[in-house]
């Protein structure tokens, strides 16, 4: 077994060799990388994007993430797609073909098939002179020095500078489109990440109660009010619905240990009168920062001003916020 010297040594190694090699795939773009983004764009179809081995697996991720950033792409297995699955292609749609070594037996057959339906072909390929590279009608150079395996066999810092090539697209594609976080929420509802992007204070105040009390209400009718709605605090409003102020459990505490007579106070002398607050159209995200930066749990939604309902600290921690 290896000294645990020489284990951080080994871990050192791969991470430069893999560093070096995504930067030769920035010093190797080129044209073909922008003619690339031009097709993609002009693209009234969908990106097919194929491969097999570990550059299928790299392949899916790529689609994901082009999915996810406002490209449509699909995944097609290059085994699968020469027993059937070439039928997904459309006539709009363009392929990227990935592979190291571009002259695998399965890229040999699929390539002249691939161009044969008149689809644009891009080879994402370590191989420059490879028959896929010969295929193909633009290139995406994925060139390795080698591999981050001792042996130079498992597929190591090519699958790196594939993936970080996939991604190199997907952003100036982004960029390109001008997609926007409200374009990725669209893509992400369901995800912590998505919420943060969308969902707003009224909609987390809405699935709460609604604690209010009058400013001349008891110590008793606020303690009653507190407890009933567990959310550790009421608001104290007028008539019409206005903000006065806010009485929360820590303010019962502390008016209990200066030992008043209770019987002579109301909601008024006890309630904190400038609460912290947060317009109900505000990103619930955005409550998340106000109650950190004050070191609060509760916080108050308003709507134009007026008395909206709490959001609590578990509210936001239980929609994954936190």
């Amino acid at each position: 077994m290896k000294s645990k010297k020489s284990t951080i040594e080994s871990a050192r190694s791969t991470l430069k060799l893999e560093a070096e090699a995504i930067l030769n795939v920035a010093k190797n773009l080129d044209s073909s990388f922008e003619n690339v983004v031009t097709n993609i764009l002009d693209c009234k179809g969908r990106v097919i994007i194929t491969g097999i081995g570990k550059s299928a697996i790299i392949a899916q991720k790529i689609v994901a993430t082009f999915n996810s950033t406002g490209t449509p792409a699909i995944f097609m297995h290059a085994a699968d797609a020469i027993h059937g699955d070439l039928g997904m292609i459309q006539v709009d749609d363009i392929i990227i073909c990935i592979s190291k070594s571009g002259n695998t037996p399965e890229i040999k057959v699929l390539a002249p098939l691939l161009k044969s339906a008149g689809n644009i072909l891009i080879g994402m390929v370590g191989e420059l002179n490879s028959f896929l590279a010969q295929q193909a009608d633009l290139i995406l150079n994925t060139s390795v020095e080698k591999e981050a395996c001792p042996h130079n066999l498992a597929p190591t810092t090519s699958t790196t500078a594939q993936l970080v090539m996939g991604d190199a697209l997907a952003i100036c594609l982004l960029e390109h489109r001008e997609f926007n976080e409200q374009d990725f929420a669209k893509y992400h509802p369901g995800g912590s990440l998505g919420k943060k992007l969308y969902l707003k204070a009224k909609d987390l105040a809405l699935t709460n109660e609604k604690p209010s009390i009058s400013p001349e209400a008891s110590v008793k009718q606020v303690l009653i009010e507190i407890s009933k709605n567990r959310l550790g605090a009421v608001a104290v409003v007028d008539v019409d619905n206005n903000l006065l102020g806010v009485i929360t459990d820590g303010d019962i505490r502390r008016m209990l240990e200066n030992n008043v007579d209770i019987a002579t106070l109301n909601a008024k002398d006890i309630m904190g009168k400038n609460p912290k607050v947060i317009d109900c159209d505000a990103l619930a995200v955005d409550a998340l920062d106000i109650i950190k930066k004050n070191n609060i749990t509760q916080l108050i939604v308003l709507e134009q001003n007026a008395y909206f309902g709490i959001i609590h600290l578990h509210d936001l921690l239980n929609e994954g916020i936190v």
